[in-house]
């Protein structure tokens, strides 16, 4: 197998993004046309993991509002004129093709956003991923009462995450 590489996601990924999405997230499911939504708004920041021919995870970052957090399985209909992040809406890998490879997605991303004047990244941890997140700089966000609301649709322990960009030298 060839090392995986991260390329920008095309429609016919589809289908095997959100078979990966049904394995990785069963109990936070989103349906395929959100996701697509998603690749239609912001296609810069949707992008999938390849190896050979075979599609091993995806990541789908948009443009956004810090600290709005995105419903679940529902539709953005646009991006914010006044976004001031770049969020993260999902990172998922194969299990058995981890390691270092949601680092290589993140600093495509950082690109991204600093090619559009975006200092902050974004996004909801969820399950036991916190740590990895604070491995790559993400801070959590203390949760007033609104936030918690909004968090709670993601399950028991999710967590509102931001990155600060350092500006290229």
């Amino acid at each position: 197998m060839s090392k995986p590489h991260w390329r920008p996601a095309r429609a016919s990924d589809l289908p095997a993004i959100s078979a990966i999405a049904a394995r990785i997230h069963p109990n936070l499911p989103e349906r395929p046309e959100v996701f697509a939504e998603k690749m239609r708004l912001y296609p810069d920041g949707c992008r999938v993991l390849a190896a050979d021919e075979r599609i091993v995870g995806y990541g789908l970052a948009h443009l956004w509002t810090q600290h709005r957090i995105p419903p679940l399985d529902g539709f953005l209909e646009h991006l914010p004129g006044d976004a001031d992040c770049l969020y993260l809406h999902d990172v998922a890998v194969l299990p058995d093709l981890r390691g270092g490879v949601a680092r290589d997605y993140v600093v495509a991303i950082e690109d991204l956003a600093r090619d559009s004047g975006i200092a902050t990244l974004a996004l909801v941890s969820v399950y036991a991923t916190r740590p990895l997140w604070e491995h790559l700089g993400f801070r959590p966000v203390t949760a007033d009462v609104e936030l918690r609301a909004k968090l709670a649709s993601y399950g028991d322990g999710a967590t509102y995450m931001l990155r600060g960009l350092a500006a290229h030298a």
